[in-house]
């Protein structure tokens, strides 16, 4: 039986990215590599240059690719392709995890910032494939990123969930503001606690969180 605060819940939202592996993990750090890379090349621009205004964007925009099609017209599709082209060898399957995202009633979906073939290889190398209704990433919505509540709009809007009987596990905090305005239950998955507001919960160790859930 589900806790209280969660059995509502009929779809469970999940991130990817340092949400459904740890942080240490650092599949980030290659993406951003990879990112800082095709800036050089795309821009003709220093390596600095690059590194600060990619940190710059995610900052100001949520991601870096949002920035990049705001300020530079950039061809989203090749730039996805690009820095998702990385080693997942890091990945380790999580047995525990699986099955306790397997024991979760109603749907479970995924939803990136990232790309939808990108997550499945993360799914894949955390033994976590197979256990998704629905995965969705940001060229489901129209290539706006979270946490710009009009992207969680048009994801929640396709996968036909109702908010009000959602939770959602994400490592950024400020990806929780706009579903938690939204109605759903929000869980912080990150190594530190975050206080506000938008955050019901937070959890360090999502399969020790999801295994008090039942």
């Amino acid at each position: 039986m589900i806790k209280p605060d969660f059995s509502h819940v009929t779809t469970w939202v999940f991130d990817l990215d340092n949400t459904l592996y740890p942080p240490a993990v650092r599949l980030f750090d290659q993406i951003e590599e990879k990112m800082t890379q095709y800036m050089v090349r795309t821009l003709g621009i220093s390596t600095e240059k690059a590194h600060s205004m990619r940190a710059d964007y995610w900052a100001r925009y949520g991601t870096t690719l949002s920035g990049l099609m705001r300020e530079h017209d950039l061809d989203p599709d090749p730039f996805l392709v690009d820095v998702h082209d990385i080693s997942f060898e890091a990945l380790i399957p999580d047995p525990k995890l699986a099955d306790h995202i397997r024991e979760l009633p109603g749907r479970r979906i995924i939803y990136t910032n990232g790309t939808a073939p990108y997550a499945e290889q993360v799914l894949a190398g955390r033994g976590l494939d197979g256990l998704f209704d629905a995965i969705y990433g940001i060229e489901h919505a129209e290539y706006l990123p979270k946490p710009e509540r009009a992207a969680f709009e048009t994801i929640f809007a396709a996968d036909g969930l109702a908010p009000e009987r959602a939770a959602m596990f994400e490592d950024d905090h400020r990806n929780l503001q706009a579903p938690h305005d939204m109605g759903l239950r929000t869980v912080h998955v990150a190594p530190e606690a975050h206080a506000a507001d938008h955050i019901h919960h937070h959890t360090d160790d999502l399969t020790d969180f999801l295994s008090r859930l039942m």
